[in-house]
């Protein structure tokens, strides 16, 4: 359902720059649902994800609603926005949100919910759609294997036990990426390497840093000893050990989780961090990289804004043709570059600005494999 003409105001201000063949549609809030409106416009502007599931909707458009899905009312909301003979105007996503609800209980209330778990619960909801219909148009026996959900890396087994290929979807080729645990005995040095797959990678924050030292700790050297040793299967004993995170196969786009939620125990309550955590437009992933050296421009930031956890407001950033805009619900600006800024986090304890940002969006610049 399209409505309103208010984006006439943005076709306006952007004039002859307005990126041709583009659409921005705000999404219409259904009470306490920006958590959602906000992620779908960073994964709308996240171009590869958008290609694939508008080509998804052109293959399975006669869908009946008896087959309805998640996934089929996400693209047929993608495929709204996009075939939309106007270029503005705001679009009320309730078919989505209701299947949500459906869906999943935990977004059913009106209460305040978390855009990170959002991300999550709709990602994996799509792969294992995707993964089921593989299957069935594989029409094998083993089809109907067990699959483990993508965030620890999609296994099929069959009926012996024996491992098959794991279907490996769009959604996986745009967001999947590999982690290697790598931990090295130190009494015999042998290393023991464990790779996990990851949709997003979730990073602890400190007060007045950055993106890149945020990952440098994510990956740095931790040392295993006293009640934390590491059994070693070459020594058959438990001995100190010194283990790191490194990203084994960065992925086509990366999401970055900024943890400013923290429970404190002296308050018995999660408690939101403010911390000013710089993002660069451009990041090198660097010696995190096992291979090569991985290198990403930002082109999405869901904000949170508040003070705490449960209650809030989410809004999102997004880049298209080089244009910058802020997207409220339903109001759709532009935006300076520079004002990216303002969305790092306070330097102080307490400042009147609440307006973090909460999820990060990278494409790899090296292309999409």
């Amino acid at each position: 359902m399209v409505m309103g003409t208010t984006g006439s105001k943005l076709e306006k201000a952007l004039g002859d720059k307005f990126p041709e063949g583009e659409r921005f549609f705000g999404l219409e809030n259904f009470g306490n649902t920006c958590y959602c409106n906000s992620v779908l416009q960073a994964l709308y502007f996240c171009i590869p994800f958008r290609e694939q599931l508008l080509e998804y909707y052109a293959e399975n458009k006669n869908v009946g609603e008896a087959d309805e899905n998640v996934l089929t009312c996400l693209a047929d909301l993608f495929n709204q926005i996009n075939s939309s003979k106007k270029k503005t105007g705001i679009i009320a996503p309730k078919r989505f949100v209701q299947r949500v609800k459906k869906q999943n209980e935990l977004f059913r209330s009106y209460m305040h919910q978390d855009a990170h778990e959002f991300l999550n619960f709709l990602l994996n909801e799509l792969v294992d759609i995707l993964e089921k219909e593989a299957n069935e148009t594989k029409g094998s026996p083993g089809s109907s294997s067990q699959s483990e959900k993508v965030a620890n890396g999609p296994v099929n087994l069959q009926a012996n036990g024996a491992q098959k290929e794991p279907v490996i979807t769009w959604v996986h080729k745009c967001f999947q990426g590999i982690l290697t645990n790598e931990t090295r005995c130190l009494r015999c040095e042998t290393v023991t390497a464990r790779d996990e797959t990851f949709f997003d990678l979730s990073v602890d924050i400190e007060q007045n840093s950055s993106i890149t030292s945020c990952l440098k700790n994510f990956s740095s050297t931790e040392t295993l000893n006293a009640e934390d040793k590491f059994f070693c299967d070459k020594c058959c004993s438990l001995q100190e050990a010194q283990k790191r995170m490194k990203i084994k196969k960065p992925p086509n786009v990366l999401i970055i989780h900024l943890k400013r939620f923290k429970y404190i125990e002296q308050l018995g309550r999660y408690k939101k961090l403010s911390y000013r955590v710089v993002f660069p437009l451009e990041l090198k992933l660097g010696n995190m990289v096992e291979n090569a050296e991985a290198e990403y421009s930002l082109f999405a930031v869901v904000v949170h804004v508040g003070s705490g956890p449960n209650h809030g407001h989410y809004i999102s950033l997004v880049k298209s043709h080089d244009l910058w805009f802020l997207i409220d619900d339903e109001n759709v600006d532009t935006v300076d570059e520079s004002s990216l800024q303002t969305f790092f986090g306070s330097a102080q304890e307490y400042s009147s600005n609440t307006d973090h940002g909460y999820i990060l969006f990278y494409e790899n610049l090296g292309g999409r494999s």
